[in-house]
């Protein structure tokens, strides 16, 4: 049951017979074992939730090419303007951000036509974050290490596996709060959430390999992933 006056997403995930990938449904083959063979550890997934938590997981939008913590370009702020938009059509009721400046930037765009403040959370920063201080080539070596090997542990950052635990953390908090919420995040830390709960069968190789795109919103609604990185709110 949704919250009287609070719009729904079409329900087009489990529910129906598949999680969606940018609103299209991932081919069979690309599904991970049904849900119910999972074994979940105690997590949002596990728990009952009171009314409907809705939860927008949105990657920032387009960052200027810089390493450290760069902020928005022209392009990114207009899409993270129209995604507002969408997000305020679906009546939400909390912004929660990274603290990184790209997120923080995104997630006041986002929130400032709901009138909400946003809130940081550091359990939805990045799992790694170029600062410069090596090349780009060998961070990208790092980066694709970690998502090979999900227990590695980079010198800078968190493996993959600790990053979606910390996420996950952060979204049980969250189901006592009424919703539904968006979070302002980045597209490895969704990512590796994506592989811990839904397996890397059902987690799109574009995904795993080119992260996610701009401003792209990932739903989860109640215990299902509806939605995988959609972005039809910016066509």
């Amino acid at each position: 049951m949704g919250r009287p006056g609070v719009p729904r997403p079409e329900r087009t995930g489990q529910e129906r017979g598949g999680i969606h990938w940018g609103g299209r449904p991932l081919p069979a083959t690309a599904r991970a074992r049904p849900l119910a063979d999972i074994r979940w550890p105690t997590s949002l997934w596990s728990v009952t939730l009171p009314g409907v938590t809705l939860f927008y997981l949105v990657q920032h939008a387009e960052k200027e090419p810089q390493p450290g913590d760069p902020g928005l370009t022209d392009l990114g702020r207009r899409q993270a303007a129209r995604t507002a938009e969408r997000l305020r059509q679906l009546g939400l009721r909390a912004v929660f951000s990274s603290p990184l400046r790209r997120a923080r930037q995104t997630a006041g765009i986002i929130a400032a036509p709901t009138g909400l403040r946003v809130q940081q959370d550091a359990r939805i920063r990045e799992r790694m974050n170029w600062d410069g201080s090596q090349p780009m080539e060998d961070f990208l070596k790092d980066w694709a290490a970690t998502v090979e090997d999900r227990d590695l542990v980079p010198a800078r950052g968190d493996s993959s596996r600790a990053a979606a635990e910390r996420l996950r953390a952060c979204l049980t908090d969250l189901t006592e709060e009424p919703g539904p919420i968006a979070l302002v995040t980045h597209g490895g830390v969704t990512v590796d959430l994506l592989r811990t709960l839904i397996g890397d069968r059902a987690v799109p190789d574009d995904l795993m390999q080119h992260s996610v795109p701009s401003c792209a919103i990932t739903t989860l609604d109640h215990l299902s992933v509806v939605d995988i990185t959609s972005v039809a709110h910016l066509q």
